[in-house]
């Protein structure tokens, strides 16, 4: 198969769990789900032999990021905001929840009025954190004092790349920061960090697509997956 389709919808017997009595909760993708085979989606034929499974396909993604934009609206609606997009992993659950929040700006009593900046942050060869932190563009990042900010990331891993983030943007002095993430992972690593929106909590594995990548691949791909080992090595980084 060598195109990629938006569909699938698994349910909490498929692995899922889900968490509702506050936002910020996220849907939880549990240790004992396997994921997908392959065969029962399509991906690029280029990434075939270089994943395992397809933890989370498009079609729940998107769903999930219009629940989320929905939860955005709900609470800014009375106050401005700026969307500051995380490169270069974020950029497609950017662009669909801004999409998003734009239609529900155009389609309910509550609008948001919005504006869009952009940063990039850098801290990952191969599938391990350098340890080191590079913002990208924070210099132009004057216009964000006292504003209300919205933080898109792709991942929170550790919390030590959005957490040294943040304390970049305090700089700036904005009114207010929050943070929505399209994935939250669940490791014995992890500061304690949790985003104030977040589509999916997934275990501890290395995970692409929907614009995440390994070493710059990856991006291409639709839906949110496990790399395999043969992945890891064809994409590595030669050192």
């Amino acid at each position: 198969m060598t195109s990629e389709a938006c569909n699938g919808s698994p349910s909490d017997e498929a692995g899922f769990e889900t968490k509702t009595k506050t936002k910020g909760d996220a849907v939880i993708v549990t240790d004992e789900w396997q994921g997908y085979p392959l065969e029962q989606f399509c991906v690029p034929k280029h990434y075939e032999e270089d994943l395992e499974s397809i933890l989370i396909p498009c079609g729940l993604i998107l769903d999930r990021i219009e629940r989320l934009a929905r939860d955005v609206v709900q609470d800014m609606h009375q106050e401005g905001l700026v969307a500051l997009c995380v490169l270069k992993g974020g950029y497609k659950f950017f662009a669909d929840l801004m999409d998003r929040i734009k239609q529900l700006n155009r389609n309910t009593n509550e609008s948001v009025p919005l504006s869009v900046d952009f940063i990039r942050t850098r801290s990952y060869v191969n599938e391990k954190s350098t340890g080191n932190v590079n913002i990208i563009g924070a210099d132009h990042l004057v216009t964000l004092k006292g504003k209300n900010v919205l933080v898109v990331e792709d991942i929170v891993d550790t919390g030590k790349t959005i957490q040294n983030l943040l304390q970049t943007l305090m700089e700036f002095k904005p009114k207010t920061v929050r943070v929505a993430s399209l994935l939250v992972k669940r490791t014995v690593n992890s500061s304690g960090y949790r985003p104030d929106y977040i589509g999916f909590e997934v275990p501890d594995k290395f995970v692409v697509g929907y614009a995440l990548d390994y070493n710059e691949y990856f991006r291409d791909l639709n839906h949110i997956c496990v790399i395999n080992n043969n992945g890891k090595k064809k994409y590595a980084v030669k050192k």
